[in-house]
């Protein structure tokens, strides 16, 4: 019973890591800005506050549970 719990969870973490991974802007999208020679802006200063860069904390966290999940399901 708790095994088949913990996979329905699993599935449910894949499906929300494919989903976060995907709403991420891509990494060519800051260099297509350096190749046009577009200088930076204040909001590209701030990177850290940035929704992809929230995305990207979502990513390995929910990477980071995905794989501690699948080990613990493993071992069961």
């Amino acid at each position: 019973m708790l095994k088949m719990i913990l996979s329905v969870v699993q599935v449910l973490l894949a499906l929300f890591l494919t989903v976060v991974v995907l709403l991420q802007e891509g990494k060519t999208a800051g260099a297509a800005g350096a190749l046009s020679g577009s200088s930076d802006t204040f909001l590209s200063k701030n990177k850290s506050k940035s929704w992809n860069a929230k995305m990207a904390r979502w990513t390995q966290w929910v990477a980071i549970a995905f794989m501690v999940l699948t080990l613990v399901v493993f071992l069961m």
